[in-house]
C-alpha cells in the first residue's frame, strides 16, 4: 500500500475510534477519507477530530440541509521520481 494509503487508513481508523463512520477512496494523485459527522458531536470530540484531520494535506467540512455534514481529508500520493526530473525543456 502506498504511504498515502497508510496515512489515510490511520486517519480513518482514528476517526472510527471517535465514533464516526468513515470511507476511504484511492484516486490517481491522492487518497481521500470521508466521515459522516453526527449533529450531537461534543466540543471535545470536535477538537479530537480536528487533531486527526490536521495530519492530512487538506481537509474540510461539507454541510447541507439534505445530506447532513461530511468531513473530508486528502492525503497526496508521492510524485514518482525519474532520471529526467528536469523534463525535456530543462537546461543545464
Amino acid at each position: 500500500m502506498p504511504a498515502s494509503g497508510v496515512s489515510a487508513a490511520a486517519i480513518a481508523a482514528r476517526l472510527s475510534a471517535l465514533g464516526l463512520s468513515t470511507r476511504t477512496e484511492e484516486h490517481l494523485r491522492h487518497t481521500s477519507v470521508e466521515a459522516e459527522v453526527p449533529d450531537a458531536l461534543s466540543a471535545e470530540s470536535w477538537r479530537e477530530v480536528l487533531d486527526v484531520v490536521a495530519e492530512a494535506e487538506r481537509f474540510g467540512l461539507l454541510a447541507t440541509s439534505l445530506n447532513g455534514r461530511t468531513l473530508w481529508a486528502v492525503v497526496r500520493k508521492a510524485v514518482p521520481t525519474t532520471g529526467d526530473v528536469g523534463g525535456p525543456s530543462y537546461q543545464r
